[in-house]
């Protein structure tokens, strides 16, 4: 019996290599193709809703191996969902395709603006809706060659940056079918430890008053900008007086024309954040309050737009634990003579550099929920809706930080591609053995709804506003 038991174990081992193996083969085929796509992402630094050549390149490569494509979906133009459904469990692998505002950058090694083009992929996602493709597909062809039950769903995600896109498809019921979500980032390590985050609420003041001659008639003027810098000041005293987690930043983005016309208009844009997404409904109410106080004390008006809001990330340790397995299987990022040279320029600008062979490394795992020095995602949403997990894969030179001219140059680098062609196996293999041990999803499920708790009702951030399409005009 136990030889028998020993002979039936090894036959399932090798049939499980045989089938990783063929998924990793299936993306290393098709590495121009995809390599192509995210350089034409990269150089097309399409910012939040505005991603309509970005969104389009990857639905091609989508529709091209017979996903079934919803395109506009909640709303949203550049948003969109691509599905092979083969029943069985349904596994979402999250996309994102949007730039940063203000972070052109040419592939140097040196800061150097790209002419023409006042944006870039500062945080990777070019990298990121192309991985994310890639691994559905592969998924797809392992389900299809071998007639395997299970569904493999795209989601299309824009505007990560600031718009929380994915927040519009949860409120929309968009993942209500979906068993798991798997998703990754562009980083300057190879991690999969249990992360969470801050929840984000962010929106745009804008005050009103009375033009007038600065000079000859300053008594007839009521200043805009008045308003918005007694409405800072007031922001500024009450960071004494909220909890040591929380982050607020603002800028201001329309500070008037010319010093001797009073400003009759003014906007600032504000970001709110802490662990706890009802921390940031209360501190945002106490913003509203510093914006009603400083118009109601210069004699001006005032109104603001909520543009986002994400919840922070619910972990789920089961399916870490999976990716992180899948991620030591195929290993950190190896740079050849011609990328260690790019990436000792880049290491020279760095203000904490890191030894380069920090890139081959895969991070040991742990369960890490601390926010300090944390950002914000939407992903945050998602993760309260189903079981989700993601990680991070080395595209940026080691200690590259996130959102810098550094970044944004790596990302069209050979290096970044070589990143995001390891997170597309990891993200592949993961959804395949999720489908094909059903344990892990019930496992996953349950710590989902523990951690949930029984009375959790979902109330998302940005109230019941339509998408805030404009929010980076």
């Amino acid at each position: 019996m136990r030889l028998l038991f020993f002979v039936l174990f090894n036959i399932f081992s090798v049939s499980l290599y045989s089938q990783n193996n063929n998924i990793i083969k299936d993306i290393d085929l098709h590495i121009e193709k995809y390599n192509t796509a995210a350089l034409n992402i990269w150089n097309y630094a399409e910012v939040g809703y505005k991603e309509k050549k970005s969104s389009e390149e990857l639905i091609s490569l989508l529709e091209s191996e017979g996903f079934i494509i919803k395109r506009g979906v909640v709303g949203i133009p550049t948003a969109f969902t691509a599905e092979y459904n083969n029943g069985g469990s349904v596994i979402g692998i999250l996309g994102e395709y949007d730039a940063l505002p203000g972070l052109s950058q040419t592939i140097d090694p040196l800061k150097k603006e790209r002419k023409g083009v006042s944006a870039g992929h500062a945080c990777g996602h070019n990298l990121f809706g192309v991985a994310s493709v890639a691994a559905a597909i592969a998924v797809k062809n392992w389900l299809k060659n071998t007639n395997t039950k299970g569904t493999v769903r795209f989601y299309g995600c824009p505007a990560e940056e600031g718009g929380s896109g994915k927040v519009y498809m949860v409120r929309d019921g968009l993942f209500k079918d979906v068993d798991i979500v798997l998703h990754w980032h562009p980083s300057s390590r190879n991690s999969a430890s249990t992360r969470t985050s801050l929840a984000n609420k962010t929106g745009k003041f804008r005050f009103y008053g009375v033009s007038s001659h600065a000079a000859s008639a300053p008594e007839q003027g009521r200043s805009a900008l008045d308003g918005l810098e007694a409405m800072n000041s007031m922001v500024n005293l009450m960071r004494e007086h909220v909890t040591q987690e929380s982050r607020i930043h603002y800028v201001i983005t329309k500070g008037g024309d010319a010093p001797n016309v009073v400003p009759n208009f003014v906007e600032g844009y504000y970001y709110v954040r802490h662990p706890n997404p009802e921390e940031v409904r209360d501190m945002w109410k106490r913003i509203e309050l510093c914006a009603e106080g400083a118009a109601l004390g210069t004699e001006t008006t005032f109104d603001y737009e909520v543009t986002g809001g994400v919840y922070n990330i619910l972990p789920n340790e089961t399916l870490q634990e999976v990716i992180y397995k899948k991620l030591k299987e195929v290993g950190g990022v190896y740079y050849n003579k011609e990328e260690k040279l790019y990436a000792e320029g880049i290491k020279k600008t760095l203000k904490y550099p890191i030894e380069l062979s920090k890139a081959e490394v895969i991070y040991e795992y742990g369960v890490n929920l601390s926010t300090k020095g944390g950002g914000s995602t939407d992903v945050g949403d998602v993760s309260w809706a189903v079981p989700t997990a993601g990680f991070s894969t080395a595209t940026y030179v080691p200690g590259t930080p996130g959102h810098s001219w550094q970044a944004a140059s790596c990302t069209g680098t050979t290096i970044g591609l070589k990143g995001m062609l390891n997170a597309a196996k990891v993200l592949a293999l993961s959804a395949q053995e999720i489908i094909i041990n059903k344990k892990i999803i019930e496992n996953a499920f349950f710590e989902f709804e523990n951690k949930k708790g029984k009375n959790y009702i979902y109330n998302p951030l940005i109230g019941n506003r339509e998408p805030a399409l404009n929010y980076r005009n």
